[in-house]
Formats: C-alpha cells, structure tokens, sequence
C-alpha cells in the first residue's frame, strides 16, 4: 500500500496491518480495516476504492505460509551472485 497508494498509507493509523487481519475486518468499502488519521476527500475515496477492488482478488490460503520469492530464481532463491548478475547487466 505504501507504494501504490502512498497517500492513504500516509493517512492510515495502522501502518503495520497485515493483508490477513484487513480481509478479517473487512477491506470492502465501509470495512473496519480502514481507519484513517482524518474523513477522506473525494479523490482520496476513490484511491480506496480502487485499493479495495485490488484487495477483492487477494486469495489467501490458511495452510500456506508467507514466505519471500526471489523472482530472477524461484528455485534456489536469492544470491549474491545472481543479484550482481542482475544488477551490472541491466544498467540502471
């Protein structure tokens, strides 16, 4: 949320929610998971709601645990290596 939509992490009062305790409260619109620092003007309204619609498709699973995914190597996962590799040969 930080990145997509800075200004409502700005104005939210729980910046450390979790993804499974907002689908708990309720992350559609009027939801008890967005609490905000002040009312929401008109464009920031829309902002959440677009928020909200990119939360509806959020599946999550019980059994599965959160785990990161080094995406250059979905099998062995982060190195050093492959992050240099990465780095040097695509510039900026």
């Amino acid at each position: 949320m930080r990145i997509k939509f800075p200004q409502l992490f700005d104005l939210a009062i729980d910046k450390e929610c979790m993804v499974a305790k907002m689908e708990k409260e309720g992350w559609e619109e009027g939801g008890r998971a967005w609490v905000w620092r002040r009312r929401l003007l008109a464009w920031e309204e829309e902002s959440m709601r677009e928020c909200s619609i990119l939360l509806h498709n959020v599946v999550l699973q019980v059994n599965v645990t959160d785990k990161w995914c080094w995406t250059l190597d979905t099998i062995h996962g982060y190195s050093v290596q492959e992050a240099y590799r990465f780095v040097t040969s695509h510039g900026d």
